[in-house]
C-alpha cells in the first residue's frame, strides 16, 4: 500500500506570477532567482502574505522563517534545464521565465556542455553563497521533463523526428534523461527534496517525491509514449522511490494503461478533466493529486465547486490516497474562491471520517 500521506485529503495552491505582482509588488526578474538576498526576502514576502491570507488553512506557516531556499518554490516555473541546454531565456515582471526555443535540427547533446554552462554555475554560486551565510540550503528547483526539454529545444520537428528516425530520437530522449537524472540528484544531494517546484503539494506528503514533468504528452499517441518514452518512467521508478509523474494536460487516462506498467508509479498529478475513476480502476495503490482549473475557478458558485470537489475525490475513494490542488491562479481570484477550496476539502474529510 502507498504511504506517501498519512494526512488525509492534503490541499494546496499556486498563484501566478500575475498574482505576486499585482497584490505583493514582487518581480520575477533574473535577480528574483539567483540573487541570495532576493531568494529569501521574497520567498519570505510570499509565506508572509499567504499566511495573513490564509493562515487558518495551515498556508504560509514559514513566515517568520529566513529559509535559504535555491528555487522558486511558490512558483510553477520550470525554465533552468531547459536554459542549461541551450536556450534563451526572457525574464517578466509578472510571469514565469519565458524559454524561447532554438529550433536545433540535430538529435543529440554534448551531456557534459550543461554542467559547463553559465546557467548552472549562477545556481551553484546561489547555492554556494547561502550555504556561507545559513549553513544550508532548502527548497528545490523544477527539473523539467524528457520530451518538454525535446520541444524546447527542438520544437514541434520533434514528432516528426520519432516517425522519421525512432532509434536516434531514442537514443536522444535518453540522453536527456541523462542530464535531466544527474541534475535532479544534484538537486536533491544538497536539499534532501526534489519537486516542491514541481507542485508544492509535494511539501505535504511523508516523504520527498520524485515527479517527472509530462506537460507535453498530451500531445502524443498513447502508442509514441509506450514505445519511445515509458521506459524511462519504469527505470526512474525503480531507481527512486517513491516516484512520480506530473500530467497537467485534460487526458491523462489516455495513458492509464501505459502508467499501470510502471512498477511504482506513487503519484499521478493529473490535469483538470481527467477521468479519475478510469484512473483509479488502473492505478489503484496510486496518489492522486487532483487539480482543479485555475481559469475557471472564479467563475463557479461554491455548489458548483463543491460538486467538482466532492465527486473527483469520491471517485478517487481513499482519502489518503488523494490530494487536491489549483496551480497558477491569476490575478483575479477571490480570497474566497481559495478558501471554498480548502472549505470544502475539510467537508469531504469530515464526511469520510
Amino acid at each position: 500500500m502507498n504511504n506517501l500521506s498519512s494526512a488525509k485529503l492534503p490541499v494546496d495552491i499556486v498563484f501566478h506570477p500575475s498574482w505576486w505582482n499585482k497584490h505583493v509588488g514582487i518581480v520575477f526578474d533574473e535577480d528574483f532567482f539567483y540573487n541570495p538576498v532576493r531568494r529569501v526576502e521574497d520567498e519570505k514576502r510570499m509565506e508572509k502574505e499567504l499566511h495573513d491570507r490564509f493562515g487558518e488553512f495551515g498556508l504560509g506557516a514559514d513566515y517568520d522563517k529566513d529559509l535559504p531556499q535555491i528555487g522558486a518554490v511558490h512558483l510553477a516555473a520550470g525554465y533552468l534545464l531547459s536554459e542549461m541546454l541551450g536556450c534563451e531565456i526572457e525574464y517578466a515582471a509578472n510571469a514565469a521565465p519565458q524559454v524561447i526555443c532554438p529550433h536545433r535540427e540535430e538529435l543529440e547533446i554534448d551531456e557534459e556542455a550543461p554542467f559547463k554552462s553559465t546557467a548552472f554555475k549562477k545556481l551553484q554560486k546561489l547555492i554556494e553563497q547561502l550555504k556561507a551565510q545559513y549553513g544550508y540550503v532548502c527548497g528545490d528547483v523544477n527539473w523539467g521533463g524528457v520530451l518538454n526539454l525535446a520541444i524546447d529545444l527542438k520544437g514541434e520537428s520533434i514528432f516528426m523526428d520519432m516517425i522519421m528516425e525512432p532509434d536516434k530520437t531514442r537514443a536522444y530522449f535518453n540522453a536527456i534523461a541523462r542530464v535531466v537524472e544527474r541534475f535532479f540528484s544534484y538537486i536533491y544531494n544538497e536539499t534532501k527534496t526534489i519537486s516542491i517546484s514541481v507542485n508544492r503539494l509535494a511539501r505535504l506528503l511523508d516523504q520527498p517525491v520524485y515527479i517527472h514533468s509530462e506537460c507535453s504528452h498530451t500531445m502524443i499517441s498513447e502508442e509514441d509514449y509506450r514505445d519511445f518514452l515509458l521506459p524511462i518512467d519504469i527505470e526512474w521508478s525503480k531507481k527512486y522511490q517513491p516516484y512520480g509523474i506530473h500530467y497537467c494536460g485534460k487526458d491523462p487516462h489516455r495513458h492509464a494503461a501505459q502508467f499501470a506498467r510502471i512498477p511504482h508509479l506513487a503519484f499521478l498529478d493529473l490535469g483538470w478533466g481527467g477521468d479519475v475513476k478510469l484512473l483509479r480502476e488502473y492505478l489503484p495503490d496510486t496518489f492522486f493529486n487532483i487539480r482543479l482549473n485555475p481559469v475557471e475557478l472564479n467563475s463557479y458558485t461554491h455548489e458548483e465547486l463543491s460538486r467538482i470537489i466532492e465527486e473527483r475525490v469520491t471517485q478517487s475513494g481513499d482519502l489518503h490516497l488523494t490530494g487536491v490542488c489549483c496551480i497558477n491562479m491569476d490575478a483575479e481570484v477571490t480570497d474566497e474562491k481559495v478558501a471554498d477550496i480548502f472549505r470544502i476539502a475539510e467537508k469531504c474529510r469530515l464526511a469520510n471520517k
